[in-house]
């Protein structure tokens, strides 16, 4: 079988957050220490045939209300790379927290792809508790449940391919139905981590995160996210600084804006 044609993958930084203990970043974490700044990531991936938006970021009054740093926003960054949100067709959800899906709404001709275990979750009895409903935002979930009615979700079961050379795998771990994105490029298999894994911290010294449906789910993720890329250092965690660092910007115009992962990492 021939080959899938490559993607060219980026990843868009549009927000941050400072000032983070090591508690807040790592289960066991010492509080008294400074722990890794967290940044706030969308995707983009694109082949010549087809292209995808992976999450949309958070609404800018929600990032506000939770003390989220705004530095640009995601239809302007995506604009930057060529692409006219109102005409994007495909958008990957991978779990339905706020500021991975805060603004769905700028995609008017988008089909969302999201896992069933993740609406079901969003949805169901955990939400009643405020340690699993608190990266949560209740207009944001009702707002996607109206999508379905409109037929716009379309919903995948565990592992999915979307298209030659890029595919969807339930995680799960910090939601029940967290999805990573696997996609093909020039350098081999890159994977999206989302929030399977925030930090390469959380990869490497083997720590989760502290905002977990399923701890045992979590940690088993690593396991599959490395299985699922060519390479270790091709599985981009969520929230790194280190992944505007370790990657070039497509362009000097982009710097601290966005940086093409279909490259190797430095370092």
């Amino acid at each position: 079988m021939p080959k899938p044609e490559p993607y060219e993958v980026f990843a868009l930084k549009y927000a941050t957050l400072g000032k983070r203990r090591a508690d807040e970043n790592f289960m066991g974490g010492d509080p008294h220490e400074r722990g890794s700044n967290l940044d706030y990531f969308l995707w983009l991936a694109r082949s010549k045939r087809r292209s995808f938006v992976i999450d949309t970021g958070f609404d800018p009054k929600v990032g506000r209300r939770r003390g989220r740093r705004m530095l640009t926003p995601p239809e302007r960054g995506l604009e930057l790379l060529g692409v006219d949100v109102k005409k994007v067709k495909d958008v990957i959800v991978t779990h339905l927290h706020y500021d991975h899906v805060g603004n769905f709404g700028l995609f008017p001709s988008a089909t969302f792809h999201l896992q069933d275990d993740e609406m079901a979750y969003a949805t169901g009895r955990h939400m009643a508790n405020g340690f699993f409903n608190y990266a949560y935002e209740p207009d944001e979930v009702v707002g996607m449940v109206r999508e379905v009615y409109k037929g716009r979700v379309r919903f995948h079961d565990g592992d999915a391919e979307l298209a030659p050379g890029l595919s969807v795998h339930r995680i799960g771990g910090h939601t029940r139905g967290l999805q990573a994105v696997r996609i093909h490029t020039r350098v081999g298999w890159v994977v999206l981590a989302s929030d399977a894994a925030h930090l390469y911290e959380n990869l490497e010294s083997a720590r989760p995160f502290p905002i977990v449906f399923d701890v045992g789910r979590m940690v088993e993720g690593w396991r599959r996210l490395r299985e699922l890329a060519d390479a270790p250092e091709q599985v981009v965690p969520g929230h790194d600084p280190l992944v505007m660092k370790r990657y070039r910007a497509p362009r000097k115009a982009l710097e601290g804006i966005a940086v093409r992962l279909d490259r190797r990492p430095r370092g």
